[in-house]
């Protein structure tokens, strides 16, 4: 049987006819030198220039060139969920297709994962070639998702990176979740992650396919994603404890109003009807919203239990069994 090589290195790309095949060499060049066995993973994400005749000749020349083709663009995340699926390397590489980053990174994030232990190591562009329209949102966008996660990463939107295979063999991208990898790698019950300052090279080709849209879909898709970690198995947690604080807050209202109709009576003091105060219509609107997140919070546990058998537990070791 044949082994499975040390290095997967995959890249998904999306109209990037001129600097395919010159990263290719680059990279054929470095793993040559370091001495790894290697398979090289170019993901087409529905490319409308020659990338993707470009990939087939680069597979005639050199079988470890391999190729897939998606038949229109779905995103980055669904071409890097399909290389982790179809990788074989001990070690798997990601790293993006126009030349910002370099393979001369790559032993050195193979020996952090097969000689240090980690699970997941991120690069981090601490000196980047971008303008400032891009760097300062980034910065932010880092730091807010540091806060929120627990994983002191500088750069979590760095598409150098490097996994041992049972991680990308156990994790699921989609969307455009591609940004918070750690995270879904993290929320796995991989925790061993690091960081490495690697070298960001000023763009050669054609310009960036992102522009600043996509600062707002990463917050969007960080709540996503923090929420769907901590409450995916315990949604009551979150819509009990909302539904709780909002009934209980409608019947203090309620209570509070209640009790000011009965004091004015007794001491003959003029008040509005209970009904005639706004207050009474927002205690009751709580009090509805309370039993409703309640209630989705309840079929949200029965719904999780009835398909905990079918749950992702994940098994990396055993002993005696």
């Amino acid at each position: 049987m044949k082994e499975n090589p040390d290095i997967s290195v995959v890249v998904p790309l999306f109209n990037e006819e001129e600097s395919i095949s010159e990263l290719c060499d680059w990279i054929h060049k470095v793993l040559r030198t370091n001495g790894n066995s290697y398979e090289i993973l170019l993901i087409d994400d529905g490319s409308e220039d020659n990338s993707w005749s470009i990939v087939q000749t680069l597979h005639t020349q050199d079988a470890r060139v391999k190729g897939l083709r998606f038949n229109r663009n779905y995103g980055k995340s669904a071409a890097l969920n399909m290389g982790f699926k179809k990788a074989k390397g001990k070690v798997v590489i990601t790293m993006d297709a126009d030349l910002q980053d370099s393979p001369e990174e790559i032993p050195a994030l193979y020996q952090m994962i097969a000689g240090d232990g980690y699970d997941l190591v991120s690069g981090w562009k601490r000196k980047r070639h971008d303008p400032i329209s891009k760097t300062l949102p980034s910065l932010f966008f880092n730091f807010v998702a540091r806060k929120m996660s627990g994983i002191p990463l500088h750069d979590f939107n760095c598409g150098l990176k490097a996994y041992r295979q049972v991680v990308v063999k156990n994790i699921h991208v989609y969307g455009e979740m591609h940004r918070y990898i750690p995270m879904i790698a993290k929320w796995r019950g991989f925790r061993k992650i690091g960081e490495k300052v690697v070298q960001h090279q000023a763009r050669k080709y054609g310009k960036t396919k992102f522009g600043l849209e996509r600062f707002i879909y990463g917050f969007l898709d960080l709540i996503s994603i923090m929420f769907v970690s901590k409450f995916r198995r315990k949604p009551m947690h979150f819509f009990g404890t909302l539904g709780t604080l909002s009934f209980f807050a409608g019947l203090s209202i309620t209570i509070w109003l209640i009790g000011k109709k009965f004091y004015a009576m007794y001491h003959e003091i003029k008040v509005r009807e209970i009904v005639e105060q706004p207050l009474f219509f927002l205690a009751l609107v709580a009090l509805i919203v309370g039993v409703q997140l309640f209630l989705a919070g309840f079929l949200a546990e029965m719904s999780t239990m009835h398909n905990e058998k079918d749950a992702d537990y994940l098994v990396i070791e055993t002993a005696g069994i």
